[in-house]
């Protein structure tokens, strides 16, 4: 009797450990999303150093939802992609167009917003409503964004590309005098028009430089189908339950 009760509490002993392990191996499950913070209403440094944006507050209900850690890390976007597969970060949460040629090296998840590429202009410019408005203009674009690959994929329109490391930056040439107009997301642009104090008046949105819509969808490492249910999942809810609209509305996004 007492030989069985020792084999007992042994075994007992020998359970204890490994559960405790299991616990610290599910409290230590985190994800990290790469952002380049320079996209509002997406992602952008607010006046109080904070990150925020739209795509933030998704990552933030995403961890609340799961009960699993979810931080946003602000990363430059030339680079952005090199450093999710070199394993820097999980996920790029950053206003990211769907492309076939992104597909081969990454997954992506079920789209969260459409976008067009929008010129925008100086308030009163009247001849930039199409691409082919903007042969041989000066016009800035996003460096490594679907707005630089349209206006360098026309060659024949001898358009004046210049490649900026943030929009803003763009922007600030565009208001100087330096560039004819700018090209981005339509929903940047639209931020830059409609909520953007500092340029009210001063800016609007002349037309589109291409007919694509495109789906903007965080991604993750190709095969990393773990976390990719997990967003999959979260997004799902949030579609179903109204928080996603909600967050549109929040950020001017509908």
């Amino acid at each position: 009797m007492k030989k069985s009760i020792a084999v007992v509490l042994i075994c007992l002993t020998c359970m204890i450990p490994a559960f405790s392990n299991g616990q610290k191996e599910s409290a230590a499950k985190s994800y990290v999303f790469a952002s380049d913070c320079t996209w509002p209403p997406l992602e952008f440094v607010d006046e109080h150093g904070e990150i925020v944006g739209f795509e933030i507050d998704l990552i933030k209900e995403f961890s609340a939802m799961t009960g699993i850690p979810m931080t946003s890390r602000n990363v430059a976007w030339d680079g952005i992609f090199a450093g999710l597969m070199n394993g820097m970060y999980d996920a790029v949460a950053s206003g990211v167009s769907v492309t076939e040629e992104r597909k081969a090296t990454m997954d992506f998840s079920t789209p969260i917003l459409l976008v067009t590429q929008s010129i925008l202009s100086m308030s009163g410019e009247t001849d930039q409503a199409s691409i082919e408005d903007l042969a041989g203009k000066r016009v800035g674009v996003q460096i490594g964004t679907t707005g630089n690959f349209a206006l360098e994929a026309r060659t024949d329109l001898a358009i004046q590309v210049k490649a900026y490391d943030e929009i803003p930056l763009a922007v600030e040439d565009l208001i100087n005098g330096t560039l004819d107009a700018v090209v981005c997301d339509s929903l940047i642009a639209s931020d830059f028009v409609l909520s953007n104090e500092n340029y009210k008046g001063k800016l609007e949105v002349t037309g589109t430089a291409s007919s694509d819509i495109e789906e903007i969808a965080m991604c993750v490492k190709k095969g990393n189908t773990e976390l990719l249910t997990i967003i999959n999942d979260c997004i799902a809810k949030l579609q179903a339950n109204g928080k996603m609209d909600e967050l549109k509305a929040k950020w001017n996004l509908i």
